[in-house]
């Protein structure tokens, strides 16, 4: 049976999801516009510890796209100028977590303490997972949505939508405050703005917005040559010096704001790392993680309406690259990935 391919796609979100889909999308031809409501990667993209790994505690329903990120960033790599991984492996210890991963290999102190000189005490044992990596996400999320207008798309920044235009069942554009965006399809990648934007469609989808602690220090140079993830840190660094940390959120008490986190886990980054002792905070915020009900990634079509697709998830940056290869398929060529399975809408709304 022929199918006319969509033409006039519009993606809502300038996250680093929503920018490898409009890359995705552009490279079949299609007519790409991004509506974004603040600024390109505005949202949780510009407060992501960005640690790509294809890690997971106990059944993972979702194995099969997780274990395609890795090999989707890299692809992305070769193909937009600009994007840049660093594969400099991740060292875990004393989590109790259960977080395993194909390539996870058990290590001993002595390479240990070669891959991070700076450990005072390395532990006997850690798992080192040499093909993981990490990316800054907001630089990614401009190289991609630069690479996606070179291919015709665009993109429009500081234009919330208002609404929707639905006829005979499906949704034929994009209301916004410059006016009406017609659009085949929609694609809702607003992060945890993705729930209101199906309500306004008639679709009830369970995300809720996860805190998670994101900090910023000053900090020598070649502090942290990896990623390190342990019972006192989880941290990483930036060529130019720049240490990445990420913790839990704990409550809105005055003890466990932002800033007070960055001083306590300044301490415990002091006491685990030779040389830090000049480590300064420099940036401390919550960033609010699109988390669905069930923690599985929401992809695919509503089936409430027609021509509104959605990418909601968690770990958005993990996953930006190999969803935005497969949700493009799906969109523009008509083939449904196997792989999706486990995320489609209708598990809520059937």
């Amino acid at each position: 049976m022929s199918r006319v391919a969509p033409q006039r796609i519009v993606v809502i979100g300038a996250g680093i999801v929503g920018a490898s889909l409009a890359y995705h999308l552009a490279a079949k031809g299609a007519q790409v516009t991004v509506v974004e409501a603040g600024g390109i990667a505005s949202g949780v993209t510009g407060t992501s510890f960005a640690w790509i790994n294809t890690s997971c505690a106990g059944t993972d329903p979702i194995a099969a796209l997780r274990g395609a990120a890795i090999a989707a960033w890299r692809r992305l790599e070769v193909q937009v100028p600009g994007l840049t991984v660093r594969w400099h492996g991740a060292l875990s210890y004393g989590t109790q977590d259960g977080r395993v991963s194909p390539s996870c290999i058990l290590i001993e102190r002595a390479r240990i303490s070669q891959l991070e000189p700076h450990l005072r005490q390395p532990p006997q044992q850690a798992i080192h997972e040499p093909q993981q990596g990490a990316l800054d996400a907001v630089a990614a999320t401009h190289a991609l949505l630069t690479a996606a207008r070179a291919l015709g798309a665009t993109v429009r920044t500081h234009t919330p939508v208002l609404g929707f235009i639905v006829q005979d069942g499906r949704v034929t554009g994009v209301e916004t405050a410059t006016g009406v965006l017609e659009a085949d399809v929609i694609v809702l990648a607003a992060g945890t703005g993705t729930a209101a934007l199906a309500q306004k469609l008639g679709a009830s989808l369970p995300i809720h917005a996860s805190p998670a602690i994101f900090l910023r220090y000053q900090a020598p140079r070649g502090l942290v040559r990896g990623i390190i993830s342990s019972h006192a840190m989880e941290v990483r660094q930036d060529e130019d010096g720049t240490l990445l940390a990420a913790e839990d959120y704990v409550d809105d008490a005055p003890e466990n704001q932002p800033a007070a986190i960055a001083q306590r886990t300044a301490s415990a980054i002091r006491e685990e790392l030779a040389g830090a002792e000049a480590l300064a905070p420099a940036f401390a915020c919550i960033g609010l993680r699109p988390m669905p009900f069930d923690g599985v990634p929401i992809i695919g079509y509503l089936p409430t309406v027609k021509g509104v697709y959605v990418c909601a998830m968690h770990p958005g940056v993990v996953l930006a690259a190999i969803v935005g290869q497969l949700a493009s398929e799906e969109i523009v060529d008509g083939q449904p990935a196997s792989a999706l399975e486990a995320c489609r809408t209708a598990r809520f709304l059937a």
